[in-house]
């Protein structure tokens, strides 16, 4: 599989959303992801406009489903999203749900093993049950909390190559992650490179960052790309 790069707009109005992706797709982004932040404030409204703007480019809509799960997927595919996001800490009903509305109205899913009790389980638990991608990912508020006790923050990186191992589907690394963590993701065997918070987005006031975006993006972009071929599955 080809690495994709995927912007994470973790923003809170409609309008920077689309200015942000703008920017991103100038410089060679592959697909715009609706962060929660986004959807929280504008709900469909932020999806609508983004596949408006972008009518070909795949949008994530990260919903971090955890109930409800067809009629969230249905609004966010109606709405444009290519691609939604299922948590694997939801029932597995609600997940069947996701993947049932998917496969309903065309879209893939996305399952977010994040907080797993086992992260490695959590992966394989989202393939089982039918989705399309795996989501490795160390939550905000908890890398947050354990470095301010001054403890070592876990890192995506550290069980990567474990859950790609784990899974015949492909794997991205969110959470955390430094401009060349990032973009060595694909080494790892996880193909989705996402940029987000702190690489293009203000971690703490949720807000486009400052600085050359546009320039710095297209640098990612070229090197990700460049990579070539990412084997999918555990006979790689």
């Amino acid at each position: 599989m080809k690495p994709i790069v995927q912007i994470s707009l973790d923003i809170t109005t409609k309008e920077e959303a689309l200015e942000t992706a703008e920017t991103a797709m100038r410089a060679g982004v592959d697909w715009l992801e609706a962060g929660t932040p986004l959807i929280i404030a504008e709900g469909m409204h932020g999806v609508r406009a983004l596949r408006e703007r972008f009518p070909d480019t795949p949008i994530v809509a990260d919903l971090k489903t955890m109930d409800g799960g067809y009629l969230e997927a249905e609004m966010m595919a109606k709405a444009g999203a290519t691609h939604v996001v299922v948590m694997a800490q939801a029932h597995e009903e609600t997940i069947r749900c996701v993947v049932k509305a998917g496969k309903d109205f065309g879209v893939e899913v996305m399952g977010d093993n994040m907080v797993s009790g086992d992260m490695v389980a959590g992966a394989r638990f989202l393939e089982d049950l039918g989705c399309d991608y795996v989501i490795h990912h160390i939550g905000y508020d908890e890398r947050r909390g354990i470095a301010a006790r001054g403890e070592r923050m876990p890192s995506p990186l550290d069980q990567l190559r474990e859950v790609v191992e784990a899974v015949d589907i492909p794997v991205q690394a969110v959470g955390g992650l430094s401009l060349e963590q990032a973009v060595q993701t694909p080494e790892y065997g996880a193909p989705l490179v996402v940029l987000g918070a702190p690489l293009t987005i203000d971690a703490d006031a949720f807000k486009t960052a400052s600085g050359d975006l546009e320039g710095s993006l297209r640098l990612i972009c070229e090197e990700v790309h460049a990579y070539g071929d990412v084997p999918v599955g555990k006979k790689k």
